[in-house]
């Protein structure tokens, strides 16, 4: 695995803090906040942020907004909570940027492919039983209106998918990507991947993505279709006080 260096995209302060950027931006009607604190809208994901810097009134801000008892999904966010904030959950990842397809990586090929469509409201029972076999990450019955998501149909079944997710200023995360069993080995990750990437740079932006450091056949996926390791992450959640 090679990480990313001297590229001068990298230095953008909105992949450090994709929530927060993309709560303020083009996810601001999806978004809900009291203060200092912002969260997404229940049914479309659990992510939660706290303005960059900010100190102990930030978390009372995010604990009124959430309510007792209930979990702040901080995702990638480094801040770390006063005391009464129990962890709930901690995965190391990457954070990875794409630069540019690889030798070997057809992009625009790929993105031709008649077997991606478009998948929306219609689909959103089948996208929930796809997430529910292969749990690729959180998605809930309106994450899907945070971008495009891409699906593959056998016979009338969805088994494979991927959408964007994240949208900080300039970037927009791939996210949900997943296979049923029966339908792994066919290619068809890496063939939404690309038409993802095709669409996201046809907007004169740049993908990105998450993913578990554990997880290293997406790792190998993601590096083969010209993504690169730009930062460690730690996905952390909390339960509020």
């Amino acid at each position: 695995m090679k990480a990313v260096h001297n590229h001068p995209v990298l230095a953008d302060p909105a992949l450090d803090d994709p929530v927060g950027q993309s709560l303020c931006g083009r996810h601001a009607p999806l978004a809900r906040r009291i203060g200092k604190a912002a969260t997404y809208l229940p049914d479309v994901t659990t992510f939660a942020t706290v303005s960059p810097g900010s100190g102990p009134e930030a978390w009372e801000d995010l604990a009124a907004l959430l309510g007792p008892g209930e979990l702040a999904d901080m995702f990638s966010s480094p801040a770390d909570p006063p005391d009464g904030w129990a962890p709930v959950f901690s995965l190391d990842g990457y954070q990875m940027v794409h630069l540019g397809a690889r030798e070997g990586s057809p992009v625009s090929e790929a993105a031709t492919e008649p077997e991606a469509v478009v998948l929306g409201e219609a689909d959103v029972r089948d996208m929930l039983a796809l997430i529910a076999r292969t749990s690729p990450g959180p998605f809930w019955p309106r994450t899907h209106e945070l971008g495009t998501y891409l699906g593959i149909r056998v016979d009338g079944t969805l088994v494979a998918m991927a959408g964007e997710r994240l949208r900080p200023p300039g970037w927009t995360e791939i996210s949900a990507v997943c296979t049923a069993p029966e339908a792994r080995g066919r290619g068809y990750a890496g063939r939404l991947v690309n038409a993802l990437v095709t669409r996201i740079e046809s907007r004169g932006e740049r993908p990105f993505l998450h993913v578990a450091r554990a997880n290293t056949a997406a790792l190998a996926l993601y590096e083969r279709l010209g993504f690169e390791v730009r930062t460690p992450v730690t996905f952390r959640g909390f339960r509020t006080p």
